[in-house]
């Protein structure tokens, strides 16, 4: 019982560390983009869509390189899509008048973008078990290096339609800001984000070691809450200065990023990537759920009112009261054989 309590002491801690790390490293990034007059939309699908989803990012490098364990990082990935589905936008209205308005650009753009990229993902997924099988029973594969490239593309495609929408933009150098001090900032925060990140990660595996279930179930909770912080404080700070649609765009723009190009690039980095298809179908699923739940609520009356956000917010406590109801074996849904 003490090793829990230590376990989860370290996720608070390092959760401490993670947005503290984020908050320098996505100040930073967005000085440097002013300073170097990036485009508005590189500043926004790339730049600020890699800041607050750098943690995601670490988590794929740091639980596939370091522990092994890259159904942890992808576990995480699709654990903080949820998150940013159901519990942002919930406690970003709460936080806020009560209700936040939507758009159809969010709606009909944002949203449907997103759910191609849920597609396409678990599309990739397939294609691993298909064509690059581990042992005879077909429900295992490796996502190799092309595969990754696949996701990735569509990534370029979406940045391509925002280039498409502000390509009547005109850039603008702010000559004033300190180029190397920002450069200095952004270093620190992403050093911190990465000792925050592998307390996460150490605690997934610690606590699965003790429940003796997968890590990657604990990856889809405590280091996918954790590394969402930041987005969540942004999105909750722009709710609450009446920036609704800069508030869910960050929540969509976030899980595009992680989807397209974090669980990516861990495979490039470790050089493919082994899943467990019975994994990842349950996870994706859920996912699924999520996503249609957020559309539908976006879209009824361009309105999230106060009634929707604790809906939300419930959808989220039956996710984890799955994940508990798993870790304990009093469900099987999620294979783990």
């Amino acid at each position: 019982m003490l090793d829990i309590l230590l376990l989860l002491a370290l996720a608070t801690v390092a959760t401490g560390v993670v947005w503290k790390g984020s908050s320098w490293l996505e100040s930073a990034s967005n000085s440097l983009a002013a300073g170097y007059g990036v485009p508005p939309v590189v500043q926004g699908a790339l730049i600020a869509a890699a800041g607050s989803s750098m943690p995601e990012l670490m988590s794929v490098l740091l639980a596939t390189l370091v522990h092994g364990e890259s159904g942890l990082g992808v576990g995480a990935i699709v654990g903080s899509a949820v998150f940013n589905l159901l519990v942002i936008p919930g406690l970003a209205a709460l936080a806020g008048p009560g209700e936040m308005q939507t758009n159809r650009k969010l709606v009909y753009k944002e949203s449907l973008f997103y759910m191609l990229a849920v597609a396409v993902l678990l599309l990739t997924f397939s294609l691993a078990v298909i064509y690059y099988p581990i042992g005879e029973t077909g429900v295992r594969g490796t996502v190799t290096g092309p595969l990754a490239l696949f996701p990735i593309a569509l990534y370029g495609l979406y940045v391509f339609t925002q280039y498409l929408d502000a390509a009547e933009d005109e850039l603008e150098v702010d000559t004033s800001i300190d180029l190397a001090r920002n450069w200095l900032w952004f270093g620190l925060g992403l050093v911190v984000i990465i000792v925050g990140v592998e307390g996460l990660v150490r605690a997934a595996v610690g606590l699965g070691d003790a429940f003796g279930t997968p890590s990657f179930l604990w990856g889809m909770t405590v280091v996918a809450a954790g590394s969402s912080v930041p987005d969540a404080f942004v999105s909750v700070v722009a709710a609450r200065s009446g920036r609704s649609s800069v508030s869910l765009g960050n929540v969509l723009g976030s899980n595009i990023f992680d989807l397209l190009v974090a669980v990516p690039i861990g495979v490039l980095a470790a050089r493919g990537m082994d899943i467990q298809f019975a994994h990842v179908v349950p996870m994706m699923s859920f996912l699924v759920l999520a996503t249609a739940v957020f559309f539908t609520i976006a879209r009824t009356d361009m309105l999230l009112s106060e009634r929707e956000a604790w809906f939300l917010l419930g959808v989220y406590g039956l996710f984890v009261l799955w994940l508990l109801l798993e870790s304990i074996g009093l469900l099987s849904i999620i294979q783990t054989t």
